[in-house]
C-alpha cells in the first residue's frame, strides 16, 4: 500500500505543478493547455493566472510535500499524504462547481484523491498501532 500511496503522490504532484505552470505561462487564453477562457465566465477569474497559481503551490505543492514526508518516514507522513489528497478532491470538486462542466478527467483525480486519503488513512492506523 506505501507504493500505491507513493505513485498516486508523485502523479498528482507532477501533473499538478506542470498543469499549473502552463496556466501561469499563457494565462490570458489558456492556448498552451487548450483551455478556452469562457471556462472562466461563471468564476471569480478573468484568467488562469489564479487557478495556475493554485493549482500547481496548493495541489501541486501539498502532493510534492506529502510525497517527501513518506520519502524521508515523517512520522506526520500519512497526515500530510490525507491533507494532499484533501487538496486534490477541494480543487476538483470547487472546479466542476465553478467551470460548471463535466469530464472524465476530473473523476479520475477525485478518484485519485479520494484512494490516497483512504490509503493513508489506513496506513495511519496500521503505523499508530
Amino acid at each position: 500500500m506505501k507504493i500505491v500511496l507513493f505513485i498516486l503522490l508523485f502523479f498528482v504532484a507532477v501533473t499538478a505543478c506542470i498543469s499549473g505552470v502552463l496556466m501561469i505561462v499563457s494565462p490570458a487564453d489558456g492556448s498552451i493547455m487548450q483551455l478556452p477562457l469562457s471556462m472562466l465566465s461563471n468564476s471569480p477569474f478573468t484568467n488562469f493566472l489564479i487557478p495556475g497559481l493554485v493549482l500547481s503551490i496548493v495541489v501541486g505543492g501539498s502532493n510534492l510535500l506529502a510525497l517527501v514526508s513518506n520519502i524521508q518516514d515523517s512520522p506526520r507522513r500519512y497526515t500530510i499524504s490525507i491533507a494532499a489528497g484533501l487538496m486534490i478532491c477541494g480543487w476538483i470538486i470547487v472546479q466542476m462547481i465553478l467551470i460548471n462542466a463535466f469530464s472524465w478527467l476530473q473523476f479520475v483525480y477525485l478518484g485519485i484523491g479520494v484512494l490516497t486519503m483512504l490509503i493513508a488513512y489506513q496506513l495511519k492506523g496500521k503505523w499508530a498501532a
